[in-house]
């Protein structure tokens, strides 16, 4: 049982999402960097219920810092965040205790825990958790951002409607990426943004819901980060972005779509101007042999439909094994997207600082040519 990641830094992220707080630890993080809380408050803003388009659970998700921070710097000691819960309903789930939803972890985490799991809301399974990870991975971005990396995400596409892609041209990507950060709503085209709210309005209308794809890029990586096999960085990023609740896909770069290329158009021509090494297309999505290039990552997450719907489903009582007829309550998201994207940027950004860190260690004893 295991709820910590990472290697030079760690990330433990407790609580439920019903119970009386959540959080995370975060550890082995500079002394002396000094934490901007109004940017991290922004960060926790981006992934608040809102309107029609989202639970009508509202929280303050207001980040108490309650270690490893001291006159507005870092210590270098364990950095602790709590988030209290206050807008919980625990008597929507009285009813759902053994009655299994579909698309949920209630079967499974009663075959790991045995009954003894929190059940209400999803426990330690619900994406109520996604709020210290964001909190965290907040911190990170800033002390990716003051060594020139800026992370952001848009959605790519929801239910079928396609936004613009990011840009090949880099300047033009960076613009992209620091827009993306000042959007409720990251689409970049205005017109894919209607659609897709429309969408997932018409969604909720019919007690259903809908999922996508988001696109993150990450700018401004040096070269050289990463290990081949195990700590590759398409193996660290996906294995954080696979941590979010409702994940089912993670690719870098073409993907997929590398399966329908010949070799001479799958790879990226190799070219130097100024003294500096560059490559012609980015299909590898700035990756070779799972050591950064310099050049942009390009990563897609799939995000699926949110499994609490209100139309009746199919189930199973745990406990007596009789088949049911499932009609959930409460308040639920018919779509998650929106919110999750600076989720997807969060988790990328404790990866990469971490990646980077190894990277640092590691060189500060080489000799080099």
């Amino acid at each position: 049982m295991k709820n910590t990641f990472g290697n030079n830094l760690t990330v433990t992220l407790f609580g439920e999402s019903h119970g009386q707080a959540i959080g995370a630890v975060l550890d082995g993080l500079p002394a002396g960097f000094e934490i901007d809380l109004d940017l991290l408050k922004e960060d926790m803003e981006k992934r608040k219920a809102k309107g029609a388009l989202s639970t009508k659970r509202h929280e303050a998700d207001e980040v108490h810092i309650v270690s490893g921070f001291f006159e507005g710097k870092t210590t270098g000691t364990p950095l602790t965040l709590l988030i209290e819960n206050k807008s919980q309903r625990s008597s929507d789930y009285a009813a759902l205790k053994y009655r299994l939803r579909p698309g949920h972890a209630d079967w499974s985490a009663f075959e790991k825990y045995g009954g003894h799991q929190d059940y209400r809301g999803g426990g330690h399974f619900s994406g109520r958790l996604t709020a210290p990870i964001v909190a965290a991975g907040a911190i990170c971005r800033q002390i990716l951002s003051a060594k020139g990396v800026e992370i952001g995400s848009h959605i790519e596409s929801l239910h079928g409607i396609e936004d613009e892609k990011f840009s090949s041209d880099l300047p033009t990507l960076k613009e992209q990426v620091l827009q993306t950060r000042a959007m409720e709503f990251s689409v970049l085209n205005k017109e894919a943004a209607s659609q897709m709210e429309e969408a997932i309005t018409n969604a909720a209308k019919e007690l259903d819901s809908v999922g996508g794809i988001l696109e993150t890029a990450v700018i401004g990586l040096p070269a050289g980060i990463g290990e081949p096999f195990f700590d590759s960085v398409e193996s660290v990023l996906a294995h954080l972005l696979f941590s979010m609740p409702a994940v089912k896909g993670v690719s870098f770069g073409l993907g997929f779509g590398f399966a329908g290329l010949k070799g001479s158009e799958a790879n990226d021509p190799i070219y130097s101007a100024n003294g500096s090494i560059s490559t012609a297309t980015n299909h590898n999505a700035g990756i070779n042999g799972g050591i950064s290039n310099g050049m942009p990552i390009l990563i897609h997450t799939c995000i699926k439909p949110t499994p609490s719907i209100y139309k009746p489903q199919a189930s199973v009582d745990y406990r007596t094994r009789e088949n049911v007829t499932l009609e959930i309550k409460g308040r639920h998201d018919p779509a998650i997207i929106h919110r999750a994207r600076i989720v997807a940027d969060s988790l990328t950004a404790i990866g990469i600082l971490d990646l980077w860190m190894a990277s640092a260690a590691t060189k500060s004893f080489e000799n080099r040519y």
